[in-house]
């Protein structure tokens, strides 16, 4: 996927985006700027993406070099490294989105990005641990940014199976930063002291700028922007939350998303504590991440011909089911490497098809409010994910059960809020009033 670098999309992946991507869908009858071809549209949007996945998985390798060197006698608090960042990332996202729809995509994105390159060199220079956390929950704050826009820019262009198709392919270059990022951490840590790690990060979000500030059009048109008042970002909050069905995917991939940060969370001490095999840890981790982005390929190809709601609806049991069979064979002693790496795999390998059509489902109702919906949902998955998974990080215990049993206990969260959204039925789309926008 990303071999040859960490920051700009392979030539192969930009074929294989303009081979998929179908003609531009717009949500609003207003002309929007002409921006770049599609390959780079989506090359663009990736690799905003990409930029989260690397502060956080870039980190994995180096946290005990970190926890040595800023004295933290509790392995399990160098968790907060990631953590700390998340919070940050997941608080921030309900102030750019009502900015975002106010005074457009771009000018906001270029502030955010700001953010992310200052809060970095903070954390190379970080004398302390509590800086240290500090300076993550600042880059986190400048990451949410693009978070927000990376949903409302694809909002802003596509709806329905054609959203959840661009954003699947844009899900292939950003999952496939967990691919190489624990092994770009390894190589910094080879050549130079771990805060070269997070100078790794300001210098790639600094290319991205200059890119973005170069070809990334302005998507929301200005007879689209709406001003910040208290009283419509208040309806609007309000209308996200009281979306049975934004709100029931939102809570589902909330779970999902602990899930995800609970393996993320516990990998490290698992390969250096429970298998001491620190020199497989990249390796391992790398396939279980590739998983997830043969998922994304997967559903980008099928999701216009089988819908959305039959993909994950069956990756969600398929996710349970495998989650479980893993919690048992953690429970019964008899886990090894290869075991964990096949299992995890293939249950990472659900959340691929998950992702992608759970998010573009809760976004679906939402268009007339795209920014502001984002922005709201992105706080509530990433801040309770975020703490769900931290929670079960903190549950090691020098076994691979408290993380098994925390991704089952999530997946069964997950079809909750499902059937919830659905009125109980699964596979099937309930019959809605389309939202109609100027």
């Amino acid at each position: 996927m990303l071999h040859r670098s960490i920051i700009w999309p392979s030539p192969v992946a930009a074929v294989i985006f303009s081979r998929h991507l179908t003609p531009m869908t717009v949500s609003s009858t207003r002309s929007i700027p002409k921006g770049p071809g599609f390959p780079e549209f989506v090359c663009l949007i990736a690799a905003m993406m990409a930029l989260n996945a690397l502060a956080i998985d870039a980190m994995l390798p180096a946290l005990p070099a970190i926890g040595e060197a800023l004295g933290v006698a509790n392995e399990n608090s160098r968790q907060w490294v990631i953590t700390a960042y998340l919070l940050g990332f997941g608080g921030a996202q309900l102030i750019y989105g009502p900015l975002a729809d106010r005074y457009g995509r771009k000018p906001i994105l270029m502030v955010g990005l700001g953010l992310y390159i200052a809060f970095s060199a903070a954390a190379a220079l970080a004398p302390t641990f509590e800086t240290l956390i500090m300076a993550r929950i600042g880059c986190g704050l400048g990451a949410a940014a693009l978070r927000v826009l990376a949903v409302s820019i694809v909002r802003d262009r596509y709806s329905g199976r054609q959203m959840a198709r661009v954003m699947s392919l844009s899900f292939l270059v950003f999952l496939g930063v967990p691919i190489v990022a624990p092994a770009v951490g390894q190589l910094v840590l080879t050549v130079a002291p771990w805060p070269w790690i997070f100078g790794v990060l300001g210098l790639a979000a600094s290319a991205y700028l200059v890119w973005a500030f170069l070809r990334l059009p302005e998507t929301l048109a200005e007879a689209d922007r709406m001003p910040i008042r208290l009283g419509r970002i208040r309806a609007a909050f309000r209308e996200v939350v009281t979306s049975r069905m934004a709100m029931g995917y939102t809570l589902a991939m909330t779970a999902i998303t602990g899930a995800l940060f609970a393996f993320i969370n516990s990998s490290q001490q698992i390969f250096f504590d429970v298998f001491l095999a620190p020199e497989r840890f990249t390796t391992v981790f790398a396939a279980i991440a590739g998983g997830i982005a043969v998922a994304s390929l997967l559903n980008a190809r099928l999701v216009e011909r089988l819908g959305s709601r039959l993909i994950s609806h069956a990756a969600l049991l398929g996710f349970i089911v495998m989650g479980a069979i893993h919690a048992a064979v953690a429970l019964s002693g008899h886990e090894t490497i290869w075991t964990f790496a096949v299992l995890q795999g293939l249950t990472m390998f659900c959340f691929g098809l998950i992702a992608g059509n759970f998010g573009s489902m809760a976004m679906e109702p939402m268009g007339h409010i795209a920014g502001t919906a984002s922005s709201v949902q992105g706080f509530i998955q990433t801040i309770f994910g975020s703490l769900a998974g931290f929670f079960i990080g903190q549950q090691f215990d020098g076994t691979v059960v408290p993380m098994t049993v925390g991704i089952t206990t999530c997946g069964g969260l997950a079809l909750l809020f499902v059937l919830l959204a659905e009125r109980g039925r699964l596979f099937v789309a309930r019959s809605r009033p389309q939202v109609v926008t100027a």
